[in-house]
């Protein structure tokens, strides 16, 4: 077998076997495959596609290329949750403790943030003390024992993904459908949890832009869940404005605490339920959406969901004093506010610019390594179809550096449009793959 018999019957619209397929990634990752030939095979993928069979079986092959954890002592009932990426989507914080405080087992592995799209781990490290680079046999632990683990990717799950994406990343093929994926799905599966719920964002802060690719997305994802004998279901989530108020890690985790209080931004409140209960019903906790939002809804009501996050920042070690007093969250020395010029109905808050500002006065990592700073950020405080008047607060900034306000004031001053004409709201959600 050789790598370019693979590549020309890829170029040739021709399917792969599974063997084709394992021979591929195995000699990719050992190196025997060079990277030219890769991206060949990469380019090639975009062009042409891949069936879920195909694609199902690269997603098992990365999966198989590094660690893998086994979780099969839980008896198949450990769910995992995954986000897309987008702007103040703090949801794990509260999903997480909501659905292990129904008593399913919650595990973990999430990566930094990387650009605009914030990184759980980020958040929770706002929490002084929080472990975040759990080993394998504490994280098999804690979830034994607590039933909840939120912790960084100290295991080196699917490294094959790793190389491939350092490739697609210069090629021009990161837009593929099959190779996102697989990227997503080999990590998950490598993870352990054999059930899957995933959050796919869509709009101008999102990875997909349009519904159109984000619908594809999440039904190649839940076809993959379905091949490889997992339960998955996908929710496609609005992205054009920012998710809740707060964007940045300290502000993001305090707005958790305040929504596992019973209190926060309507569309972050229904996002959560609605999230929550999907999870519900794929670890058959709940027979259907509305009973799924009633036990998660119950979870928050009677403090058993605050109470599980809190047994979680303790049992890794973070300061629960932060949580009981979320204002000793570290703080920024400045909090400047961005005003409308005039009045009328606002028509976007433009995610992206909202993020991309995070990044800039701070808030997150233009590049691997990047040191942030937990306190800076912004507190987005109009939404789409709001009504403002001259004047109206549009954002707080909160910086430790005017000079890095003043570097976003204009991208966030006009990343908000305001029309003469009132604005329908964009719904919450634009539907769900898979249930």
């Amino acid at each position: 077998m050789r790598a370019v018999d693979i590549i020309i019957k890829k170029r040739d619209k021709q399917e792969l076997s599974k063997e084709e397929i394992n021979f591929l990634i195995e000699n990719f990752t050992s190196g025997e495959i060079p990277d030219y030939q890769m991206s060949a095979f990469a380019m090639a993928v975009l062009l042409n596609g891949m069936s879920h069979q195909e694609i199902t079986d690269l997603t098992l092959a990365m999966a198989a290329s590094g660690d893998q954890l086994d979780l099969s002592e839980f008896g198949g009932l450990v769910i995992d949750k995954h986000s897309t990426g987008g702007v103040g989507d703090k949801t794990t914080l509260v999903v997480a403790p909501i659905v292990a405080a129904c008593g399913l087992p919650v595990g973990k592995m999430s990566g930094r943030g990387l650009g605009f799209s914030g990184g759980t781990i980020d958040k929770l490290e706002s929490i002084p003390g929080f472990k975040s680079d759990l080993s394998t046999e504490e994280f098999i632990t804690q979830l034994r024992e607590h039933g909840i683990v939120l912790t960084g990717q100290s295991l080196d799950l699917a490294p094959a993904d790793g190389k491939l994406y350092a490739l697609r990343d210069v090629t021009g093929t990161v837009q593929s459908i099959p190779l996102i994926a697989s990227s997503v799905m080999s990590k998950k599966i490598a993870s352990g949890a054999n059930a899957i719920a995933l959050d796919v964002k869509v709009g101008r802060g999102a990875f997909m832009k349009n519904l159109e690719e984000a619908r594809e997305l999440a039904e190649v994802m839940v076809a993959i869940g379905k091949l490889s004998g997992r339960r998955v279901i996908a929710v496609l989530s609005q992205m054009d404005q920012p998710l809740g108020v707060a964007v940045g890690n300290a502000l993001e985790m305090k707005e958790a605490i305040e929504m596992l209080n019973g209190h926060g931004p309507d569309d972050f409140h229904v996002h959560c339920i609605d999230l929550s209960a999907y999870m519900l019903i794929l670890g058959k906790k709940a027979p259907d959406l509305e009973s799924g939002r009633k036990l998660a809804q119950d979870a928050i009501d009677d403090g058993r969901a605050l109470e599980k996050f809190r047994e979680l920042i303790q049992t890794q070690h973070g300061d629960v004093n932060m949580i009981d007093h979320p204002e000793l969250l570290p703080k920024a020395s400045m909090v400047i506010p961005i005003t409308a010029d005039s009045a009328g109905w606002v028509k976007v808050v433009d995610a992206q610019d909202v993020g991309e500002s995070s990044v800039e006065i701070g808030a997150g990592r233009q590049k691997k390594g990047d040191v942030i700073d937990q306190a800076v950020g912004i507190m987005v405080r109009v939404k789409v179809g709001d009504r403002v008047e001259a004047g109206q607060t549009l954002f707080d900034v909160h910086v430790n550096d005017r000079k890095a306000f003043e570097t976003v004031f204009q991208k966030l001053k006009t990343s908000v449009e305001i029309s003469n004409e009132p604005v329908e709201p964009p719904p919450y959600f634009w539907g769900v793959i898979g249930l």
